[in-house]
């Protein structure tokens, strides 16, 4: 995950990140993109009970805007581990066998997965291919708050939570990251969207009742 002045999140949902129980084991990273908040110290505290966290940062430099896929860049090279899952750190696992349910209910031929957090469970919708996913990624990873926070049937529209693939499909998937297209070509990605999910087959991974 990346993280740019979301101390308060990290305080709040880093603890189920990594607490999950997952048998062949995982690891978290975070790469800090220059915070000038509460960041970096929130990330050591954590490293002193967890240590399979590991942070990297992304320094800023004079002159350069940082950008989404320059951190992500970091944070794969830094990734030990094959298989990789891009996450948000204000959109936490909902309990801590979420990790080990992917793993069992995801397609391993698919070169990406978006992963979607509904009220009932998660939607897992691969894609054979990286290039098939390009209008979802496109049009997410454009930063827009608004679009982001829209949850209404948000896996029709292709606002996903996640994205789970390998290393070398993960370098591929960045070349998407950042595009801007044009008014016309957002509303005909929008359409194409909407048509694909509304007809693609999900895997659905039900939350179980936890016992009171």
């Amino acid at each position: 995950m990346t993280a740019y002045d979301q101390a308060y999140e990290l305080k709040e949902n880093l603890p189920v990140f990594l607490s999950q129980q997952y048998e062949p084991g995982y690891e978290v990273v975070v790469v800090d993109e220059s915070s000038t908040d509460e960041t970096p110290d929130v990330l050591k505290f954590f490293k002193k009970d967890y240590p399979h966290l590991y942070s990297t940062f992304l320094p800023k430099s004079e002159g350069y805007a940082l950008s989404k896929k320059q951190a992500y860049n970091i944070g794969i090279k830094a990734a030990k581990n094959d298989w990789l899952m891009f996450v948000n750190p204000s959109h936490p696992p909902v309990g801590n066998d979420v990790l080990q349910a992917i793993s069992e209910n995801i397609d391993t031929t698919a070169d990406l997965t978006l992963g979607y957090l509904t009220k009932k469970g998660i939607k897992l919708q691969a894609f054979v291919e990286v290039d098939e996913a390009k209008d979802h990624i496109t049009r997410i990873e454009r930063k827009l708050q608004k679009v982001r926070n829209r949850k209404r049937h948000h896996y029709r529209w292709g606002r996903y939570d996640f994205i789970v693939t390998k290393k070398p499909q993960a370098v591929e998937m960045l070349k998407y990251f950042e595009l801007r297209p044009s008014l016309l070509a957002r509303q005909a990605m929008r359409l194409r969207i909407f048509w694909k999910n509304l007809f693609s087959h999900y895997e659905y991974i039900t939350y179980l009742l936890k016992e009171q």
